[in-house]
């Protein structure tokens, strides 16, 4: 029989990030509004007219639910977030007016939100699980995928707990594009309860909270790439190469030195490290790596913080960009001796079965009324409606880097 049950059952059933974002967007832009894409792409997968249906029934219960007193407990505790945030979300809700979901896309899915920043930036995790796992639901056997799922989580356990892989901390960052939520609360459970046995590895925590909450692990996550294009983008008299300035300036004056671990391929990492000096390099306890080669990445944030003075060993490398445990391996051997590093592995712990998983996102494409983009450190992270503006905001930054100067290293 079809699992018609509800996905997401929690509005705890989000990245971390999403709060994180969500207080300094409450605090400092809760008038910004935006605009959200979905996309999948992958060419062969489409999405039934029954699949898009069901997708419209799981939006709508996710829109009828509330925080709990019991949840809003648990957020008041975390050390960063605010009583006047909590206070927020006693009220807050999702709002079904804000989307449009219906089947005129090339794959049979198109969803649209629009509204405020501070409701569309909670609805992109939780619609993309809904995505996920009513596709398997329909396009597979779900006992027989989950079995699939199970014997390969429990092959990669043994191979932490023999030695086979050494990551140091990491965490498990799948919600987005998990299975279901029975297989990332196998994940989650099963690396908390081996995390002793494990030979040169460290289970951090979730980007889930729900989970983290329910299994007592640490909530990980601190700012996306929308943070970077809505707060450095979202005002149309800003220069856009400026972003991450904007944007950095923004998290600072929301969290001094707590919760700070920077992206840095919004508009090219080139690009985040002439607004990523001493001041910033010094309050942000590490930067996290999203797109292009890690090790390349790895090397120039090493030179650029032994540039500044700062020694390595004190600050995070946080690598997130599609990777395995050999992956990750590779790169903590590379780089453990030099400084702290750590691991957010998604699809690979939430997601691997005898069948490709699903390749969508869900991105802001407009602020206040006007375009925004993601150039990333390589080509197809992006997605902009409009390739004019992605041209105006590559020749802003390239005029920037080629013609700016006076740069101070103690901004």
């Amino acid at each position: 029989m079809l699992d018609k049950s509800q996905v997401v059952t929690s509005l705890l059933c989000e990245d971390a990030y999403k709060f994180s974002m969500g207080q300094a967007i409450f605090h400092q832009f809760s008038d910004y509004k935006t605009t959200w894409d979905f996309r999948c792409r992958n060419s062969d997968v489409k999405f039934t007219p029954e699949m898009v249906e069901e997708i419209r029934r799981q939006v709508r219960l996710f829109c009828e639910l509330r925080f709990t007193e019991d949840e809003l407990a648990y957020l008041d505790k975390i050390r960063w977030i605010k009583g006047s945030y909590v206070d927020f979300l006693r009220l807050w809700h999702a709002r079904y007016e804000d989307f449009t979901i219906d089947g005129n896309a090339p794959c049979g899915l198109r969803i649209e939100a629009s509204g405020t920043w501070l409701n569309t930036s909670m609805y992109e995790i939780p619609i993309l699980a809904i995505v996920n796992e009513v596709y398997f639901r329909y396009a597979y056997d779900s006992d027989e995928l989950f079995g699939q799922f199970e014997r390969k989580l429990s092959k990669k356990i043994g191979a932490l707990c023999d030695g086979s892989f050494r990551l140091g901390n990491f965490s498990e960052f799948g919600l987005r594009r998990r299975l279901s939520a029975r297989a990332q609360e196998l994940a989650v459970s099963m690396l908390r309860d081996n995390d002793s046995r494990f030979a040169e590895s460290h289970f951090v925590g979730t980007s889930n909270v729900e989970l983290a909450r329910k299994y007592g692990v640490t909530p990980v996550g601190t700012m996306a790439h929308e943070w970077i294009m809505c707060a450095g983008q979202g005002n149309h008299k800003h220069n856009p190469a400026y972003s991450n300035w904007y944007a950095l300036d923004a998290w600072v004056k929301e969290y001094g030195i707590l919760n700070g671990t920077a992206l840095t391929d919004t508009i090219t990492t080139d690009c985040f490290l002439r607004d990523f000096q001493l001041t910033y390099a010094t309050l942000f306890s590490g930067v996290r790596h999203d797109s292009g080669d890690p090790f390349v990445w790895g090397e120039k944030m090493l030179r650029h913080y032994e540039k500044l003075g700062i020694d390595p060993m004190t600050k995070t490398l946080l690598f997130s960009d599609s990777l395995d445990f050999g992956r990750a391996t590779a790169l903590h051997d590379k780089f453990s001796s030099r400084c702290r590093v750590a691991f957010g592995i998604g699809t690979f712990l939430s997601n691997d079965t005898d069948v490709p998983a699903l390749n969508i996102v869900m991105k802001v494409v407009k602020c206040n009324g006007q375009d925004v983009a993601k150039i990333s450190d390589v080509e197809g992270k992006g997605m902009c409606r409009n390739a004019d503006y992605v041209d105006y905001l590559n020749r802003c930054i390239k005029w920037r880097m080629e013609n700016e100067i006076g740069r101070t290293q103690l901004r």
